[in-house]
């Protein structure tokens, strides 16, 4: 279990606290506006209402007690900026910030945050590459180079094995798991024989992902 504050409880600030919670975290959310406070309760731990460009509010947090601090602030860049830098200077282990654009994710990075999510830009990218790409159910970026996917099995792999197809050694991929109606497989052996109604959770360069879905 992590104690995590979140700084801003929009749509992006409430989804993330859902979530943390049904982890088992233990969530403190922390907003400027008393209805988003009210509206985000069900889904915090505790949620207090006040100004986190304040130094004497932030002050008043105990940020260094936190395993995580958030700020998921969307609508005002320079309360973000001022929300990072407090954060870190009142002693935040972590501060994970949101940002929509490159400039702004600059600014963040200099003045406190650790880490910097695009949310609106990292959905887009997932869903265009799994609504857009060939024969992928699903895709989880790792590195700018380096992701997860869910792909189909290629027809002539069809009742040959791992080991017999070679995927390591001349596809440069690895095989996670496999997946049938819902069930996962997790690293199946070298001899697992592939089937027509699986699908195959691989790790490996996008380029050598990209060519394995092209696969006849």
């Amino acid at each position: 279990m992590k104690t995590i504050l979140i700084v801003g409880l929009g749509r992006f600030g409430r989804h993330m606290s859902r979530k943390l919670i049904e982890q088992g975290n233990e969530v403190l959310g922390v907003d400027s506006d008393e209805e988003r406070v009210n509206d985000a309760l069900p889904l915090l731990t505790s949620a207090q209402i006040g100004d986190a460009t304040n130094e004497r509010f932030i002050a008043g947090l105990g940020v260094g007690n936190f395993d995580l601090c958030v700020v998921a602030i969307g609508d005002n860049f320079q309360s973000s900026l001022e929300t990072a830098a407090l954060l870190k200077d009142y002693g935040a282990k972590f501060v994970l910030a949101r940002a929509s654009r490159e400039v702004h994710a600059k600014f963040l990075l200099r003045n406190g945050a650790d880490k910097i999510v695009y949310a609106e830009k990292d959905m887009a990218e997932r869903l265009a590459v799994k609504y857009g790409a060939e024969n992928v159910f699903d895709y989880i970026e790792l590195t700018s180079e380096y992701s997860i996917y869910e792909i189909t099995t290629p027809r002539s792999w069809v009742g040959k094995s791992i080991i017999t197809k070679g995927v390591r050694s001349k596809h440069n991929v690895s095989i996670l798991a496999t997946k049938t109606n819902g069930i996962i497989n997790p690293l199946p052996k070298p001899e697992h024989i592939f089937e027509s109604n699986e699908t195959l959770i691989v790790m490996g360069h996008n380029k050598d992902v990209e060519k394995l879905t092209h696969l006849k």
